[in-house]
């Protein structure tokens, strides 16, 4: 057996590829997508002939599974799931899957409870809560 570390997301170690990279919600993959497509639409006179299958569908798929919609609610997700120095894949899982419930966001994202952070239930909690308020005036 190798010397490097096995991969494990439950403990935030996720390889060598996800060291430095930003993880994206599904919100704002959409966003992404749908600017492109813009461009597309700017450019040409019919941009759904030069739009590929894969395009389509990717951007099919982020819109269904977003659970926010609206580009502002999106940039607010991002903002109050930043103050609380999560881990860019646990930001991303957290704003994908909307947990209602403190042991939700700990059985979805295990590396919560890691010792020596900052993070108690009742901080899990102001957090979910602040999301479900982003949620509800969308």
């Amino acid at each position: 057996m190798s010397g490097e570390e096995e991969e494990n997301a439950s403990e935030l170690k996720l390889g060598e590829d996800f060291v430095k990279e930003k993880c994206l919600m599904n919100g704002e993959v959409a966003m992404i997508l749908e600017h492109r497509l813009e461009q597309l639409q700017q450019v040409s006179d019919d941009p759904l002939n030069q739009m590929p299958q894969v395009f389509e569908k990717s951007l099919q798929y982020v819109k269904r599974f977003s659970r926010y919609k609206n580009p502002d609610a999106v940039r607010q997700v991002r903002e109050i799931l930043s103050r609380h120095q999560l881990a860019e894949f646990e930001l991303a899982v957290l704003g994908n899957l909307c947990p209602e419930t403190v042991e939700e966001a700990i059985a979805m994202v295990p590396s919560l409870k890691d010792k020596g952070r900052d993070l108690d239930d009742e901080a899990i909690e102001k957090m979910l809560t602040d999301l479900a308020m982003v949620k509800k005036f969308e």
